[in-house]
């Protein structure tokens, strides 16, 4: 069989016209491992309200972190994958779960190459029906509908691969070299309480708690809250980083129902109303650069940090197309494609 890798990230808008935006929205919030209700409600709270709202307010973020190439996740995502295409052995693909370039178009490229084993590859370190599940779960229905003879091969969330673990912990520690900070904060991307407790396949280890992210279960495997939690130890052990100088937030929530707590918002306005002046951030819930980390952390993180007397805000960028994560990705695929697995 002739093998080759198609990378999958999140997407974009094709620009930052309000039009452009409100089609990527709907395709994005449309989805319903996104917004999990039944498709009445889902439309009409999508189709209703939110395309009639926010596309207007979206597009407005995304002119301020827009670059003159392009999205700066398209680009990054671009970088990434021509990088790693130079040293693999395989051909390397490139696709967006929303957007473009999807991921028929993508697996087309790779099945016009003659490839007919292919290492779905999710550009995500955690595992949540939002991300991953959907990537894979669309990339197999359209196996089955368009390359019924195509197999596939999955990396699992590498939140914990000592690899990665690594990569990300050098990235903070270069980026915050000579920096004083007092408090580094790790926020992640937020979802739903409920998407977790779906996510439980025991059915009942899942509280959402103090102890049931640190209490061993066969949840793990698709708990985004608790690899969150233990990308974050990894990371906090492999820098001996103190106790009490990091912690967990969780961004970008949606509605009005109960989402993953704390909120990065009102976590970064505490540290500044408590006297902090010096404060870092990573997001390790994403490998490259996007709306999220670019104008929610970057600009808005900072206003509201600086508005409540904080004075230094310092973003750790993604991974993006830095070197050693190029070579870890590469190797990995590398190591499948000679039939060595790709575990985490």
């Amino acid at each position: 069989m002739s093998k080759g890798v198609l990378l999958v990230n999140l997407g974009s808008p094709d620009s930052t016209n309000p039009k452009d935006v409100k089609k990527y929205l709907g395709e994005f919030l449309m989805d319903e491992r996104v917004i999990d209700v039944p498709y009445w409600a889902r439309t009409l709270l999508v189709k209703g309200i939110v395309l009639n709202t926010r596309p207007k307010k979206s597009a407005e973020a995304y002119q301020r972190i827009w670059w003159e190439e392009g999205s700066p996740l398209i680009v990054l995502s671009e970088r990434l994958q021509e990088k790693i295409d130079d040293i693999t052995s395989v051909p390397i693909a490139l696709a967006m779960r929303y957007g473009t370039p999807n991921i028929l178009s993508g697996l087309r490229e790779l099945h016009e190459k003659g490839v007919d084993e292919v290492l779905l590859f999710p550009l995500y370190p955690q595992f949540a029906m939002a991300t991953t599940e959907t990537i894979l779960v669309l990339a197999e229905e359209l196996r089955k509908e368009h390359f019924p003879d195509m197999k596939f091969t999955t990396v699992p969330p590498f939140y914990n691969h000592p690899d990665y673990i690594r990569t990300l912990a050098n990235s903070i520690s270069e980026k915050l070299e000579g920096i004083d900070f007092q408090h580094l904060l790790f926020s992640y991307h937020g979802v739903p309480e409920r998407h977790i407790r779906k996510s439980d396949i025991t059915s009942s280890h899942c509280k959402i708690d103090g102890s049931c992210c640190k209490t061993a279960s066969a949840a793990h495997q698709f708990c985004y809250r608790h690899q969150c939690f233990e990308t974050t130890r990894l990371v906090a052990e492999y820098l001996e980083l103190k106790e009490n100088s990091y912690s967990v937030s969780f961004q970008s929530r949606l509605g009005f129902d109960p989402w993953l707590q704390p909120y990065t918002d009102r976590t970064i306005e505490r540290f500044g109303k408590q006297g902090m002046k010096k404060l870092a951030i990573v997001t390790p819930a994403f490998v490259s650069d996007c709306l999220e980390t670019l104008e929610e952390i970057a600009m808005e993180g900072k206003e509201i940090f600086h508005e409540v007397g904080g004075e230094e805000f310092t973003v750790v960028p993604c991974l993006n197309d830095r070197k050693d994560w190029v070579n870890v990705m590469a190797r990995w695929i590398d190591e499948w494609a000679h039939q060595k697995p790709v575990e985490a």
